[in-house]
């Protein structure tokens, strides 16, 4: 598939797990007991894959995951960034603060992105704030599109689970995608047909369910109190109680064998599940270690699942409906 041009794989690399720790307030946004050194080893091990999208965010880690990005591929032009905008943070203290839902604010923020970035552009620059109303999301994009212009970004988007904020903006020249939640766990055929019908790309976040879809969780995993995967979420229903869904781990435990057909890890089927859905899908799972880039970047080469093998993982799946749009 192509991405501004160029021939990309459909795979990227996640960069918030790589931030690290990060805060509102007192309650965790993160991941703990990342090390920086084997972050680089996973995004050259991703390189060295043959993967060229890495998608980040201002956020993650309060900066950190662009910094780490910046200087992992310094020497790498033809990796392609997407990064993210919409909220403020303190680097200094790991915090993350109010949205900032004005156009003003669009260009510091994208200069911010690039000091920390270490580039002269980002390739791609999503707006974070997953449910603005559309009204107040247009005049962000219109800066954005001034952005392009300058030279600062090459195309943007909207990180947006909502099939009518991506139509909303389709006519704008330099909005080539979104970002949306899907996993096995959350299939979502309506933003998927609002991407076809749009001509547009689909990052695809949350494609492991936060890991679940790894395979290495139990019904006896606790996940510490500094994790995000602690934090009961009301978008998102892979942890509870800081403990795997159990209804997920059932439909795992259902497919589990489905998934590792011809020879693919757990992680990979999950991703090759992804694949099969439509052509436009770019998976971007995070990565901590150089082993689960390279699982990761591995499912390419097996490539969608079969089709008999998608039909008889629906007949197995419990799924939850997709029901009206909401943020993942």
């Amino acid at each position: 598939m192509q991405i501004l041009g160029q021939e990309v794989l459909p795979m990227g690399m996640g960069g918030w797990a790589i931030g690290g720790q990060f805060y509102a307030g007192t309650v965790p946004c993160g991941f703990p007991n990342v090390d920086d050194a084997e972050s680089r080893r996973a995004i050259r091990a991703t390189l060295d894959a043959g993967v060229r999208v890495f998608d980040t965010a201002a956020v993650y880690g309060a900066g950190h995951s662009e910094r780490l990005l910046g200087e992992a591929l310094k020497d790498q032009p033809d990796a392609i960034v997407v990064s993210k905008l919409g909220t403020a943070m303190d680097e200094a203290a790991r915090q993350m603060l109010q949205d900032q839902p004005e156009a003003a604010d669009v260009i510091p923020a994208i200069e911010g992105s690039l000091r920390r970035l270490n580039r002269d552009h980002v390739d791609v620059m999503l707006l974070h704030l997953n449910a603005l109303p559309i009204a107040t999301a247009r005049p962000i994009f219109e800066q954005m599109e001034i952005a392009k212009d300058m030279g600062k970004i090459r195309a943007y988007g909207w990180s947006t689970d909502f099939p009518q904020s991506a139509a909303a903006m389709a006519d704008m020249d330099g909005f080539i995608g979104i970002e949306h939640a899907m996993n096995l766990f959350a299939d979502v055929p309506t933003i998927q047909k609002t991407v076809a019908e749009h001509d547009l790309i689909a990052l695809l976040r949350s494609p492991l369910a936060m890991g679940l879809l790894t395979g290495k969780y139990d019904s006896a995993t606790v996940m510490p109190d500094k994790d995000v995967r602690s934090v009961n979420s009301e978008r998102r229903d892979y942890f509870r109680d800081a403990k795997p869904a159990e209804a997920h781990l059932r439909n795992l435990a259902a497919i589990r064998e489905l998934l590792q057909t011809q020879g693919r890890t757990v992680a990979q089927g999950a991703l090759c599940w992804l694949l099969a859905k439509s052509d436009r899908n770019i998976p971007v799972p995070g990565a901590r270690t150089e082993r689960q880039a390279v699982e990761n970047a591995g499912a390419v080469a097996f490539g969608p699942l079969p089709q008999d093998v998608m039909s008889e993982i629906e007949a197995l799946m419990e799924r939850t409906p997709e029901g009206p749009p909401r943020a993942r």
